[in-house]
């Protein structure tokens, strides 16, 4: 089978709904050549709907990341489906609605760890979770927005996602002698279900529509998802530690 990722097996986590970017990713995936395992959180028979939308069937598993006994079970829950892993796709994040909505000096610690345990740290546990199954080759990608501005009522998930963005790198740093590259995609807004949870959404989309110098149309969450394919690829094999910009080109745009 030729494709992108022929022959390549890809862990997705975070796919919800059709509108998930981690959807997209695993629909573009498996027409790419991959075998695709998905996890879901909570309502696995939601998951297992969705993923039956895919072009092929997609096996499921659970999966909590604040749940330790999960992600000491993870390998071998997959490998119960493919034998390895070739790619890791991180798409998780979660914040308490006390963490956003311009309530940044008022949210207690709580909340706080909260967002940073889901957002950030989850990124070292999957990718600690997923290290049986990977090898030389192997590329772990993730999904921020970017954390190098203060966004209107982000908050902390702004900071979470500063952590994320943190942790890449040194995740890239301790995996890369196992020659396992581990990169961010930072997205523009998509309206996921996610990104809906955020009060005043409609802000970014405004703020990109007037911007973004190639444009960017937050409806379509396939520039995206592109983007985490070609990381996932053999097409970067020396990239690492990096955040790819999918945005339009916003991030490059000044006052």
């Amino acid at each position: 089978m030729s494709g992108l990722l022929a022959g390549k097996r890809v862990l997705v986590t975070g796919v919800i709904t059709e509108s998930s970017i981690a959807f997209k990713v695993a629909r573009l995936a498996q027409e790419q050549g991959a075998e695709v395992v998905l996890t879901g959180f909570g309502r696995l028979s939601l998951v297992e709907r969705v993923a039956a939308r895919l072009p092929k069937p997609a096996p499921v598993v659970e999966l909590d990341v604040t749940d330790q006994a999960q992600l000491d079970s993870l390998a071998e829950r997959v490998r119960a489906h493919v034998g390895g892993l070739d790619g890791v796709v991180h798409s998780i994040a979660y914040a308490p609605p006390a963490a956003l909505g311009g309530n940044f000096l008022a949210t207690d610690w709580p909340d706080v760890a909260t967002a940073v345990q889901v957002s950030a740290f989850s990124l070292k546990a999957l990718a600690m979770a997923a290290r049986p199954l990977l090898g030389d080759g192997g590329s772990i990608v993730g999904l921020t927005f970017d954390a190098n501005y203060a966004w209107p009522n982000y908050d902390w998930m702004g900071v979470a996602k500063a952590a994320l963005e943190a942790t890449s790198r040194y995740l890239a740093r301790d995996l890369g002698g196992e020659g396992i590259r581990c990169n961010l995609v930072a997205a523009g807004p998509v309206k996921t279900m996610a990104a809906r949870s955020i009060p005043g959404y409609s802000g970014f989309e405004e703020l990109w529509d007037a911007r973004a110098p190639i444009g960017w149309d937050p409806s379509d969450p396939e520039p995206t998802a592109r983007g985490v394919l070609g990381l996932l690829s053999d097409w970067f094999p020396k990239t690492t530690g990096e955040i790819v910009h999918v945005d339009g080109g916003l991030h490059a745009i000044g006052a």
